[in-house]
């Protein structure tokens, strides 16, 4: 009698309690996804990085993920955490935050591994650039820097947070050849990120920089960075400054950033990763940070971010080839 009621009793906590992990739950349940490590293959302080801690407190924020752990493993111009992210092959817990940036510098650090060989997980953002000098600096206006630069080329130094074949690289390049200066003439100097950069344009270390400007509104709303020009093809709200072609320089230029994960996860990772980033471009607090950055929202999920990485990498080549950077 007694087994009889000890069984009876163990077959009503079966049908009563709810069982931890439901037969489906390992195919569709993204809150399945509570944790997750997210590589930014640049310095504290640049684009990635800015973007991957403003995504992961997003999905927190939202109770879309429980602990998100950001780290940083710069170098190369993003190409040594790429390199990390193909060596995880098959870890659907970890993801990397990319960008134009990572395209270019597979091509200029002749890199072993492509964005190609990840698994595509969503393109994010849209950001345009912007042409800024320190409030100290003699250059007031997008004229009188270009007037310099034809001057004297080699002496008026850029500075960029990406390496060459990034953004902040290609944006120059292009604003060289638009005004008429071989690009092989002007003298780049290369920072891993904006964090890194803007300790040399307050300094006057290079007579101007070009980086996004999510990473430096502070100091531009602050007065002690001086906005020239902005790389989008309108204005800025918040920042007053014209765009290039309003500044007589005919050139349009956007970066764009979004979000890898290592190759060879299976397909219930990949689509909950997927789908744990299209719940967060929903979410309220994803919508006030894409304000109060002054990102365009550039959603591309999966398989559509997958077909726009192939061809940013065959413009990309294209581009530098043109430029004779590659």
């Amino acid at each position: 009698m007694k087994v009889w009621v000890a069984v009876a009793t163990a077959l009503l906590a079966v049908l009563l309690v709810p069982p931890l992990l439901t037969p489906g739950a390992d195919s569709s349940d993204t809150a399945s996804v509570r944790t997750l490590r997210v590589l930014v293959p640049n310095q504290p302080g640049g684009g990635y990085d800015i973007t991957a801690r403003t995504a992961a407190k997003a999905m927190e924020d939202a109770d879309l993920l429980r602990n998100a752990e950001v780290f940083n493993l710069p170098g190369a111009g993003g190409t040594v955490g790429l390199g990390r992210t193909v060596g995880e092959r098959g870890n659907g817990k970890m993801i990397m935050s990319m960008g134009l940036g990572v395209v270019g510098a597979v091509y200029t650090n002749k890199s072993p591994n492509s964005l190609l060989d990840t698994t595509p997980i969503a393109k994010l953002i849209e950001e345009p650039d912007i042409v800024v000098v320190s409030r100290d600096s003699p250059y007031t206006s997008m004229k009188q820097l270009v007037d310099a630069w034809k001057a004297n080329p080699g002496t008026v130094t850029v500075g960029g947070g990406s390496a060459p074949g990034g953004p902040d690289h290609l944006a120059p390049m292009l604003i060289a050849k638009a005004v008429g200066l071989p690009p092989r003439t002007v003298n780049y100097i290369p920072f891993d990120g904006g964090g890194e950069l803007l300790a040399s344009v307050l300094g006057g270390k290079v007579a101007f920089g070009v980086s996004g400007v999510g990473e430096y509104r502070d100091q531009i709303q602050a007065g002690t960075l001086r906005v020239l020009a902005v790389t989008s093809k309108d204005r800025i709200q918040g920042v007053d400054a014209p765009t290039l072609r309003q500044a007589g320089v005919d050139v349009e230029f956007t970066n764009w950033r979004g979000i890898v994960a290592p190759p060879g996860i299976t397909q219930t990772d990949r689509d909950r990763l997927v789908d744990l980033f299209a719940r967060m471009h929903k979410t309220p607090q994803w919508s006030e940070a894409l304000q109060r950055n002054g990102w365009t929202d550039a959603f591309a999920p999966g398989d559509e971010f997958g077909t726009f990485l192939d061809n940013e990498n065959k413009r990309v080549a294209t581009v530098l080839k043109d430029l004779g950077l590659a």
